[in-house]
């Protein structure tokens, strides 16, 4: 005998064996069992979801001759001819390849003649959406009163291509992507019945793969089950199968993303495609760990958000920590983007390695959240220059000021001491720290601000220059001044006088810009080279 395939093989043949449509079946066995039967039924959904399934069972649930609680007994003679497909009581048609006038009008002329046997004529028209403007037309009349004895069961993936007049003419009912936690259960069951071993978290990702329909994590089990005959079905041999990466890879990929290391993301590529990985499985994947990542980073409860084991949910934790939500959402957009355009491509290694390089290079991109991942970068090797830490005041090994020794213990002061010229430069090192302490508009409009001083004078005086003439609000704020200064204070210990001004409105032509560099040759007497190689990995 020939073999059976999985999905055809284990076939629910009962309301009691349908997985993950638990408000559909509830609702027709009650239907079934208090004779309220309607006449036309439409089931919408994605494929695999149980549509064909549910109305050949229901076919022959309002035939069967002994129903049990609105359940097909699956015993009886109406049962059984139902079940091999020899009843002419249950006619299913393929609207996709029976779509014109005739084929429809022939129906028509069929539903004049009641069963030989049983109790209704059922027709079953799958993929409805495809009937032609006619043939929708000529349906009309029969759909809305046909025959006692005559139901209509319409299946559909694309409920919106259906007219308005036939849907109100149906009971309508949608099926729902099932849960991998129901598909994996299934599977689990089946799997025991074929006496093939399976490791738990292989069983989930082929659960998983099979992205809400019951039908394709079946055949995607059965293609497994077959590579690997006889043998315990493991986690990555899952993987070898399918074509697909394991989330190690996903992680380590991530990482060299975030240091910016295009030659070791490319690498990492060449090891998959090497290894036989299906590109746009792993496009698909890499967008789904991202997207995990995004949801752990930003939900209150990422354990109910995401559907992954708690050893890999700790690990995202830990690298969520390690990105921010604006690049994550800028990784995911261009993967996205490129998941749509791979499909079709011939070059599709050069398509994903050109995604990489923009993750890894944002100043190639001039949208906004690649500029927010152009700062991240630059704050990063900021943060890879400890310049604060070597920036010492002039005279530390001498008598602190007030005329206090050094060995001595400093009195606590009333208030900050005032800020000295050289301090300036530690204010603007600590700038994006300061700024970031504000809030509302005032902040954003600090954030494109310049902290300049007199260039001639030296005078230790902070000047605010506003690049946004919005900025004219908080020249001369009192209240906007003073935030300012106490945030200053708080981070530095000094407190500094503060000029804010607007840019080419102001009269201080002499007004400079502090650079970092400039505050370390002054404070340690040496020549400081800083490296201007943006691509430089050392940096």
């Amino acid at each position: 005998m020939s073999y059976t395939a999985l999905y055809r093989k284990f076939r629910p043949d009962n309301f009691d064996d349908v997985k993950g449509q638990d408000h559909i079946v509830t609702t027709l066995t009650n239907q079934i069992k208090a004779n309220r039967i309607g006449h036309a039924y439409l089931f919408c959904g994605t494929r695999g979801t149980g549509k064909t399934t549910v109305a050949k069972i229901l076919a022959k649930a309002v035939n069967c001759q002994h129903p049990v609680n609105g359940s097909p007994c699956g015993e009886c003679e109406m049962c059984k001819a139902i079940q091999a497909g020899t009843s002419m009581n249950v006619i299913e048609i393929d609207a996709a390849s029976n779509n014109g006038v005739d084929n429809i009008r022939e129906i028509r002329e069929e539903v004049a003649y009641r069963p030989t046997e049983g109790n209704y004529k059922v027709y079953i028209i799958d993929e409805v959406h495809m009937l032609s403007t006619g043939a929708f037309n000529a349906l009309l009349k029969t759909l809305e009163e046909p025959p006692s004895y005559v139901i209509f069961i319409l299946a559909t993936t694309e409920a919106h291509k259906i007219p308005i007049t036939i849907l109100s003419r149906c009971q309508r009912y949608d099926f729902h992507r099932i849960s991998i936690d129901t598909i994996a259960a299934r599977l689990d069951e089946l799997l025991k019945i074929e006496n093939v071993e399976a490791e738990e978290k292989a069983v989930r990702y082929v659960a998983k793969a099979g992205d809400g329909s019951m039908r394709d994590a079946l055949s995607l089990l059965d293609q497994c089950i077959a590579f690997y005959l006889g043998q315990t079905l493991t986690y990555d041999k899952v993987l070898e199968v399918l074509g697909a990466v394991d989330t190690e890879v996903f992680s380590k990929l991530l990482r060299q993303v975030l240091k910016g290391d295009v030659t070791s993301a490319i690498r990492t590529l060449e090891d998959l495609i090497i290894g036989g990985r299906e590109l746009g499985q792993f496009v698909g994947d890499f967008t789904w760990y991202m997207r995990n990542l995004l949801l752990v980073k930003t939900s209150e409860n990422p354990e109910e958000a995401i559907d992954v084991s708690s050893e890999n949910l700790k690990l995202l934790q830990e690298e969520s920590e390690m990105v921010d939500v604006e690049t994550l959402m800028r990784y995911i957009r261009i993967f996205s983007d490129l998941s749509s355009q791979i499909r079709y491509s011939t070059q599709k290694r050069v398509l994903v390695e050109i995604a990489l390089i923009k993750l890894c290079r944002p100043a190639m991109e001039t949208n906004l959240d690649s500029v927010l991942d152009r700062l991240r970068v630059l704050e990063q090797r900021m943060d890879e220059r400890p310049v604060q830490q070597v920036i010492v005041q002039q005279g530390s090994s001498g008598a602190v000021s007030g005329g206090v020794d050094a060995g001595m213990a400093a009195p606590k002061a009333a208030a900050p001491v005032k800020a000295a010229p050289e301090d300036l430069q530690k204010i603007v090192a600590s700038w994006r720290v300061i700024v970031g302490q504000t809030s509302g508009i005032f902040k954003q409009m600090l954030q494109k601000a310049i902290p300049k001083y007199n260039g001639e004078t030296g005078e230790p005086v902070l000047y605010v220059e506003f690049q946004d003439f919005l900025g004219k609000t908080y020249v001369d704020n009192p209240e906007a001044e003073n935030e300012l200064k106490s945030i200053i204070a708080a981070q530095t210990g000094k407190s500094v006088e503060l000029k804010m001004v607007v840019a080419k409105e102001h009269h201080h032509t002499n007004l400079a810009q502090v650079t970092v560099d400039q505050a370390i040759r002054e404070n340690i007497h040496m020549d400081v080279v800083v490296e201007e190689d943006p691509d430089d990995p050392e940096e």
